[in-house]
């Protein structure tokens, strides 16, 4: 995507240009190049400028604005918390840039892609997509992609609780940010904003206080460098907050306020918990009248919210309940105390339930009613119990969590050792030595007879296959035309110089895109070999067909096909020439096992092969073997622009 550059300047001439602006497509690109910018700075302006530009699409239709309009909504949706809506335009994006789009793009798609995910609690759709980018990564390196991906990955952990996981990803995403920050752009100072609040949030959670509250304060200084308002009200709350937590009720005051007065974020959620904390500086300060007037706030707007959070009201009433405590009304204290009980009830967390039962009980033994006092301590105590008991559970549960994916991340590696050993092995069986012995003795032939340009021709080509054979041998998975590039210089040299009367023919379906399409490498060329070598080396006109068909966009079908002796009558070969034999067991079975390898890995790759002996119709005789091998499209790698 083409993040406009943060100078205020720069914005500020676009805008004065919009105004005068009389041709449609120049106001195309203008009005691009603005909504880039304002989806992270101000989102009503943005949805102004996305209305126009969509208007404007629809005569004068340009794919790769259509692409950054569709990325740009879904991002004011989410700033609006619009999350589903926030989906539906990154899925056209997404389609679209499968399409049209380069690598980069897609990259940062996937990347936006998750964010929305896990807000909408997507997370394993959320980490499909991140793996997507990851990969495309690998084969088009981009340090801001990969400072943004990275910061996804933190708030994947951050979403499970692994909260060390989740600080070391996010250490290093600000790492790599910066390393480019004389160079950034919009989007990299929001990521940097995310960063640090996932930063905030986690010491929060652990109560690193004075960690928090300088998370919070860089998030702040970002936005407010940026003139990024669309998330500020947040960004004051937290601010607040951490400033309570540290017992500066002064300074958290200020930026409550701020929270509450910010225009230009809507969230309701953020003004309503800014006022409730509020309410509690007042009151921690001794002017209570205040203080109830923002509880009251505080419960109205979250009373306005479709999906109620009790723990919100819970807060509220345990609060009101202290507040009427301290002005010795205890009719009220006991009203309140007793509501902020049902909440807790609802919520249902041990920790809750046990917190507001032993201020009750508390309250019931300032008043001199002990019998009451000790029946909700006794509660208390169960209460409290169980949170112990919870707290346990979830720490042998987080413990068997961590030891089976550490025990699968051990197999994994053990099976990506055995994978790359198989590779090795695979290299150095997927060449008959005869076929190298032959090829090598005929090009020999040529320069005795002082054929060298033959000779030259022949020895190019035989190096180049090698080479080849020892490049990919290090790789999992290649591109469908370098697969086919090779295959064409194996059979040129096998046709040329060992078996004049082999006729071969590769045929592709024309919905293949062999230069995109990647596929496991080193699994087809040893099924054209046996095909060669024991179906066709004693044949007349032998013919050997490789067919590829496009199944769905996932999958695609390799067709080997040989009008050769079939398979009996290459075990009757066999058992005349041992050499023959016992290379014919090497090469498939480490095929074998490496297709058993690769479904068992964490990608889990489908690999299916099935053979099928062809029989001539008059005579019932062998006529040949037909091997079919269905495949994943591994990746589908887009070019660089």
């Amino acid at each position: 995507m083409n993040s406009s550059l943060y100078r205020i300047s720069e914005i500020q001439d676009l805008e004065q240009k919009l105004k005068t602006e009389k041709d449609v497509r120049q106001r195309l690109l203008i009005l691009d190049q603005l909504s880039s910018h304002f989806v992270y700075t101000n989102v009503q302006m943005a949805q102004s400028l996305l209305a126009e530009l969509n208007k404007v699409l629809e005569y004068y239709p340009s794919s790769d604005i259509q692409v950054n309009y569709y990325c740009n909504k879904a991002h004011a949706e989410n700033q609006l918390y619009n999350f589903l809506l926030a989906e539906i335009n990154l899925s056209k994006a997404v389609d679209l840039l499968d399409e049209i789009g380069n690598a980069e793009q897609q990259i940062d798609a996937f990347i936006d892609y998750t964010g929305v995910l896990i807000n909408l609690k997507k997370k394993d759709k959320a980490a499909a997509f991140l793996e997507k980018a990851a990969q495309i990564l690998k084969s088009f390196p981009n340090p801001r992609l990969e400072a943004r991906l990275i910061c996804r990955q933190g708030f994947l952990e951050l979403y499970e609780g692994n909260y060390e996981q989740a600080i070391a990803h996010f250490l290093s995403a600000e790492q790599k940010n910066l390393l480019h920050a004389d160079k950034s752009n919009i989007k990299d100072m929001y990521f940097l904003t995310l960063i640090y609040s996932g930063l905030g949030n986690i010491y929060k959670e652990i109560e690193e206080k004075e960690k928090c509250l300088e998370a919070y304060l860089k998030v702040l200084d970002i936005c407010k460098s940026n003139k990024m308002k669309t998330r500020l009200s947040w960004h004051y709350l937290n601010v607040g907050d951490a400033y309570m937590a540290v017992n500066e009720i002064d300074k958290a005051e200020y930026f409550l306020e701020k929270a509450i007065k910010i225009p230009e974020d809507i969230s309701q959620s953020a003004r309503a918990g800014a006022s409730a904390n509020l309410g509690r500086c007042y009151f921690l300060k001794g002017n209570y009248n205040k203080a109830q007037s923002y509880y009251d706030k505080a419960e109205k707007l979250y009373q306005e919210k479709a999906e109620k959070n009790y723990e919100n009201f819970f807060h509220i009433e345990s609060w009101r309940a202290e507040l009427f405590r301290a002005k010795n009304k205890d009719g009220k204290t006991q009203k309140h105390l007793i509501k902020a009980f049902d909440y807790a009830k609802k919520i249902g967390d041990a920790r809750i339930l046990s917190v507001i039962l032993k201020n009750i009980a508390d309250y019931y033994e300032d008043i001199g009613e002990y019998e009451n006092a000790h029946s909700y301590l006794k509660l208390h105590v169960m209460a409290k119990t169980r949170y112990y008991e919870e707290i346990s559970e979830q720490k042998v549960r987080k413990m068997q969590i961590q030891f089976e994916s550490e025990k699968r991340k051990q197999e994994l590696e053990l099976l990506a050792l055995q994978t790359e050993k198989l590779q090795q092995k695979a290299l150095r069986a997927q060449m008959n030595p005869h076929f190298m012995y032959n090829a090598l003795n005929s090009i020999q032939r040529y320069i005795i007879t002082n054929d060298a340009d033959t000779a030259s021709q022949f020895l190019a080509r035989f190096a180049k296959l090698m080479r080849q054979s020892l490049e990919y041998s290090e790789l999992e998975s290649i591109s469908l035309e370098r697969e086919i590039e090779f295959l064409e210089h194996y059979l040129h040299i096998n046709q040329q110089l060992r078996f004049d009367d082999l006729n071969y023919s590769i045929t592709i379906d024309e919905e293949i895109e062999e230069d995109i399409m990647e596929i496991p490498t080193m699994i087809i060329q040893p099924y054209v070999e046996n095909a060669i070598e024991h179906g066709l080396r004693t044949k007349k006109n032998a013919k050997l067909t490789i067919k590829f068909e496009y199944i769905d966009e996932e999958t695609m079908l390799c067709i080997v096909e040989d009008n050769g002796i079939g398979r009996s009558g290459a075990r009757k070969l066999q058992e005349l020439e041992t050499h023959y034999k016992n290379h014919q067991s090497r090469g498939t079975s480490i095929t074998e096992q490496r297709l058993e390898l690769l479904r068992n890995s964490h990608n889990r790759i489908n690999l299916d092969v099935k053979t099928i002996d062809l029989v001539d119709e008059d005579s019932q005789s062998p006529s040949g073997t037909k091997i079919l091998i269905k495949m994943p499209i591994i990746n589908t790698i887009l070019k660089k622009e």
